[in-house]
């Protein structure tokens, strides 16, 4: 399945990166462009929203967690949206729900700054 990326930057100071289908070995380098892109474009408070993503493999969770990590060098930070029990199982069984922030909706993302 092609990964399908969009940006929303309709929530000012919150970019919202919507991602859908797998996010494999194969799909990863696309992300990982795309938030790099985003970064390199001064954007400083990303929320993924992951709602319309299959499949999450470990090359994945490697770039989001890059993500961050480049995010936060900058004083800027990357949220989750994920509601799907089998994505959140693999951010769970990894200890990643204690490093990321992970809301139910992009408007709880996008409201609230603790979880």
């Amino acid at each position: 399945m092609e990964l399908g990326l969009e940006v929303d930057d309709s929530r000012p100071p919150y970019t919202v990166l919507v991602v859908k289908g797998e996010i494999d070995v194969y799909s990863a380098p696309r992300l990982r462009e795309k938030l790099v892109e985003l970064v390199t474009q001064g954007q400083r408070q990303i929320v993924a929203d992951l709602e319309g993503v299959d499949f999450l493999d470990s090359t994945g969770l490697g770039v989001l967690v890059g993500g961050l990590k480049r995010l936060r060098s900058h004083n800027g930070d990357l949220s989750l949206v994920c509601t799907q029990a089998r994505i959140l199982k693999v951010f769970e069984i990894t200890g990643l729900t204690s490093v990321f922030r992970i809301a139910a909706t992009v408007d709880e993302a996008t409201t609230s700054s603790t979880s």
